[in-house]
């Protein structure tokens, strides 16, 4: 190929793939490469599959309140658990095949091939050199995996050969309880395997240490978790032995659910003639994708700034827009909001706690345990914690293990994004009953802390004192 492209896109996941919709608005003199399988790391190996197997696990679980409910013989229900992977994998398969279909129609503009960067505006891949004025890398990432683990052969998993097993050991072991971690030991206990967990400090993302301690009280009535010591793996004839500080355990095989790192190794990013950090990354500005002042962009997780769907897809969009023009826009991202499907919903809006200067919020919080709608659904678990400006009574961030917290954390992104006030979120209609009850009684809990406004306001009409209508 000897002409000049317009744009080389590097990478066809969901960055990737949200580029190629805006270049290909303006020019078809481009071309996306990509390594290894088509289709995005959400719907192959991510987001998607995961939560297939997240909803078999829970209806299972339900089986567990069906007496309480009246209903008998949940006691007497089995599970076929190669049958679960196997809809895991159809389903999987469906999902991946709608994302190929974006670039089967591109014939020789879509390339498979190992990319290797020669200049900002110069590549090799399959041993052919090709020039652009613009490159946009969207390589993606992978599971972390120390090299040692890796002597553990075909007792190792990641997310991305957990699902391609045709069935799965009585006994597992989950290291790393980030948000993949959490959501699939979770799972995994409730298909009825012996999980037993082992992370950080920390859980899925939070940062509020009253949060972490209800998740992690949850978690640990399901199976066993052991927080704040490394884990070390070896092989015995028994399976594999995990030890981390004074709990040593012997199970069949081991997730490792250690995070993911950006696809950047051997990519060449040194023959861009910038500086790159201790992690091998490039500058990369966050309202421009732009990589320093090249004709190069950077987005989704090769970038390693916000590993979400969403925010792929925001990088993608921004990074395919500026490659076409001469001077990029710089966008005003988002809220930050992160979900964790587990049970009850892990989620984290706006301002993390840990971000913020406690001399300058106040805090209002629910513990949904005697929560009516709640406890009607025997979903009556969690705590939500709310964060405001202690002067201004704005809403910054949230923190919170709840149950329907996926839904509340998009209302409260909605009010951050706005800006709104503790008053305002007051001033909105919640109906009776519903689990937006236990958000308005966090709501109300920062108000008292608040100056007041007039008492004719809506915003001020105080809570029953009673569980059944509040």
């Amino acid at each position: 190929m000897n002409e000049i492209l317009d744009v080389i896109i590097v990478g066809a996941g969901s960055a990737g793939l949200a580029a190629l919709r805006e270049v290909r608005k303006y020019t078809q003199r481009f071309v996306i490469i990509n390594d290894g399988p088509w289709g995005t790391v959400c719907a192959r190996v991510g987001c998607m599959p995961s939560k297939v197997l997240i909803e078999a696990a829970n209806a299972f679980q339900r089986r567990g309140t069906f007496e309480e409910f009246g209903i008998r013989g949940g006691d007497r229900l089995t599970l076929d658990i190669p049958a679960v992977l196997r809809r895991v994998r159809r389903l999987r398969d469906d999902f991946v095949a709608s994302t190929v279909k974006t670039t089967e129609e591109l014939g020789e503009r879509a390339i498979s091939g190992r990319v290797r960067l020669l200049a900002p505006d110069r590549l090799e891949v399959n041993g052919e050199e090709l020039r652009a004025h613009k490159i946009i890398i969207a390589t993606g990432s992978r599971p972390v995996v120390p090299a040692s683990w890796t002597a553990l052969g075909h007792r190792l998993l990641t997310t991305d050969t957990l699902f391609e097993q045709e069935t799965l050991p009585a006994r597992m072991a989950v290291v790393g309880m980030g948000p993949i971690g959490a959501e699939m030991a979770q799972a995994l206990s409730r298909l009825g395997i012996q999980v037993v967990a082992f992370g950080g400090k920390a859980i899925a993302g939070l940062t509020d240490p009253q949060v972490i301690a209800v998740a992690a009280d949850l978690f640990k009535k399901e199976f066993p978790l052991h927080l704040g010591e490394k884990a070390e793996l070896s092989l015995v004839d028994e399976g594999v032995q995990v030890r981390a500080g004074n709990i040593e355990v012997v199970v069949d095989c081991v997730l490792a659910a250690l995070g993911r790192r950006p696809n950047i190794d051997n990519l060449g990013l040194e023959t861009l003639g910038v500086s790159l950090d201790q992690h091998g990354m490039p500058p990369v500005n966050p309202g421009t994708m732009q990589v320093a002042d090249l004709p190069v962009f950077m987005a989704g997780d090769a970038n390693d700034q916000a590993p979400l769907l969403h925010e792929a897809a925001d990088e993608g969009y921004i990074a395919g827009l500026n490659a076409m023009r001469s001077h990029p826009i710089c966008f005003t991202r988002r809220t930050p909001l992160a979900i964790v499907f587990t049970d009850p919903d892990i989620a984290v809006v706006g301002s993390r706690f840990e971000a913020l200067d406690p001399a300058k919020i106040v805090v209002g919080e629910v513990h949904f345990d005697r929560q009516g709608r709640a406890r009607a659904g025997q979903r009556n678990k969690g705590i939500q914690r709310l964060y405001a400006d202690a002067v201004s009574g704005r809403l910054l961030g949230a923190e919170m293990c709840a149950p329907a917290g996926e839904h509340m954390a998009h209302l409260l992104a909605l009010a951050i994004d706005r800006s709104l006030t503790v008053q305002q979120l007051l001033r909105l209609p919640f109906y009776h009953p519903v689990l937006e009850e236990g958000l308005r009684t966090a709501l109300r809990a920062l108000a008292v802390q608040l100056p007041s406004v007039n008492e004719s306001d809506l915003s001020m009409c105080g809570a029953y004192n009673t569980e059944a209508l509040d």
